[in-house]
């Protein structure tokens, strides 16, 4: 990984039920069952994130960045905004992982979480072009717009991954 190319310490970080949308380097730490979803526009080298924490918002609209259903439609709203198509759009979507043992009668907020960002990008015709979701391990993402929706995925577990 080259540091000096794509350094963490420039991003904007996102806390829980944020969203952002412009060309700075943006991210978001400590992912269990929450999705960040990323939506990127390569050729204006634009992008939003959102740390989604709930699959529904059931009409609470005071952090679109918070619910699934809220985030899809706000970054695109965003995103249309600053000169994006929806065809021109693609998803990254990580996150959602199963944090604590779960018995057949509880719900899993991070399985929850990963259908409804991916029946809702479905529904407005978004390409999933990245997806690491799932399993037992915390994340963090940072994202780099402007390089060619650059993303570093640092798991809890130690290891990292890179996706352009």
């Amino acid at each position: 990984m080259n540091n000096n190319f794509f350094s963490e310490k420039t991003a904007v970080i996102l806390g829980l039920g944020e969203l952002r949308v412009g060309t700075c380097p943006m991210g978001t730490i400590g992912l269990g069952s929450c999705i960040a979803l990323i939506l990127h526009d390569q050729r204006q080298s634009f992008g939003g994130l959102a740390h989604i924490m709930l699959p529904e918002s059931r009409g609470n609209r005071d952090r679109p960045g918070k619910f699934a259903d809220t985030a899809i439609y706000t970054l695109l709203q965003e995103m249309e905004g600053g000169g994006s198509t929806v065809s021109a759009i693609t998803a990254s979507v990580i996150g959602g992982a199963s944090m604590f043992e779960y018995s057949a009668n509880s719900l899993n907020i991070g399985e929850r979480n990963i259908v409804a960002v991916k029946d809702l990008l479905g529904d407005v015709g978004i390409r999933i072009a990245y997806e690491e979701t799932g399993g037992r391990v915390g994340r963090s993402v940072y994202y780099w717009p402007e390089k060619k929706g650059r993303l570093i995925i640092k798991r809890a577990d130690g290891t990292c991954v890179e996706f352009s």
